[in-house]
């Protein structure tokens, strides 16, 4: 695809100045650092997500946390100080 771009002058001499170092073109010099700038960039979107967790005092421990009378009941004896 053809396009037209306004490079600062002093940016444009270095790519020139890289592209005739590397026996290449112009083109591939831009081409090759607009890769590396987007693929840099996705890089650091995409970084792990990384979850924090604390100890606890063992208040769910062996509760099915799929069963929300188990979670409810956990909760209450938290809250009130009751017994199962």
């Amino acid at each position: 695809m053809r396009t037209t771009l306004t490079i600062d002058d002093e940016l444009l001499h270095l790519a020139k100045r890289l592209a005739h170092e590397r026996g290449t073109t112009l083109k591939k010099v831009v081409e090759d650092a607009l890769r590396a700038a987007l693929f840099e960039r996705r890089e650091e979107s995409a970084s792990p997500f990384r979850l924090v967790t604390f100890g606890g005092d063992g208040l769910l421990e062996g509760i099915d946390l799929d069963r929300t009378s188990e979670l409810l009941a956990a909760e209450d004896r938290e809250r009130y100080g009751q017994k199962s």
